[in-house]
């Protein structure tokens, strides 16, 4: 009966022992993990570029800031219909070429001619096929000049990602001016995840820089060990060439910025995300 509860009492203690492991070792995997996001963040601190911000688009959602640095591009490619394209019919009314691109529409709601505008019935993706097809072979395919300078507005759910991983290094240097709604920021508790989102952003940030970002109000603000992240926002980069000096944004939001809904709560970038 002793030796039983001797056993019994080793066992306990066993278990206790191995479960205090477990908790130092996800512990300490948490810490490592929060390192990397915090390091993340800070990588995509917005930078003023000495050039202003403009709205293109709707009052509110598809509308985006970009830098007034418009001149001579030729055209915006636009995978991610929305409701409405103002966005890119103010593109066109500065002179660039329109092309739209989404397998879940049947055409855009721009206003414009249909002489005036290219779309694509296809989603964007990582491979080519009926349904999908690679931002390379989409571009490519509309005859554009190498030399020439584009600009890139991408809002497509979430399959943003594995897009931008099959993305060349010669187009991306193609867009002077990407504007990309990225989603489900805040799992970049998961190292999976972030595994992707990072070389993701690292790709933008060889040639471009982060000029504001813009929290979609459609999502609430994630907080997790005191660090907060938008769930959904909108970033705007230029191309490195375009500027000779940055400094840090430290005003957000913008006076340009509005509420993606005006039927949602607000959302504001967390200062971590711009005062460091």
């Amino acid at each position: 009966m002793i030796r039983k509860i001797i056993r019994k009492t080793i066992s306990v203690i066993e278990s206790e022992q191995k479960s205090s492991i477990l908790s130092k070792e996800y512990v300490l995997e948490n810490r490592s993990q929060e390192k990397k996001v915090l390091e993340l963040i800070k990588k995509l601190q917005p930078y003023n570029v000495g050039k202003d911000l403009i709205r293109l688009g709707a009052k509110r959602d598809g509308g985006y800031l970009v830098p007034d640095d418009l001149d001579q591009i030729e055209a915006c490619f636009s995978p991610g219909v929305s409701t409405v394209s103002e966005f890119e019919k103010d593109c066109f009314e500065r002179g660039m070429k329109i092309f739209l691109a989404d397998k879940s529409v049947d055409k855009p709601k721009i206003g414009l001619n249909k002489n005036n505008y290219h779309f694509l019935k296809k989603y964007i993706g990582c491979y080519n096929n009926e349904e999908f097809i690679t931002l390379d072979s989409w571009v490519n395919s509309r005859n554009i000049k190498k030399n020439t300078d584009l600009m890139l507005q991408m809002d497509i759910e979430g399959s943003e990602y594995i897009s931008l991983l099959n993305i060349s290094d010669d187009l991306l240097k193609l867009f002077r001016i990407i504007v990309i709604e990225f989603h489900d920021l805040h799992k970049f508790w998961n190292k999976s995840f972030y595994d992707i989102a990072s070389v993701c952003f690292d790709k933008i940030l060889r040639n471009h820089t982060c000029v504001h970002i813009h929290p979609n109000n459609f999502e609430p603000i994630n907080s997790y060990n005191g660090i907060e992240i938008p769930m959904a926002a909108e970033f705007s980069f230029i191309r490195n060439d375009r500027f000779s000096t940055k400094s840090h944004q430290e005003s957000f939001p913008h006076k340009l910025d509005t509420d993606n809904s005006d039927e949602r709560e607000s959302v504001l970038l967390p200062k971590i995300w711009y005062l460091q």
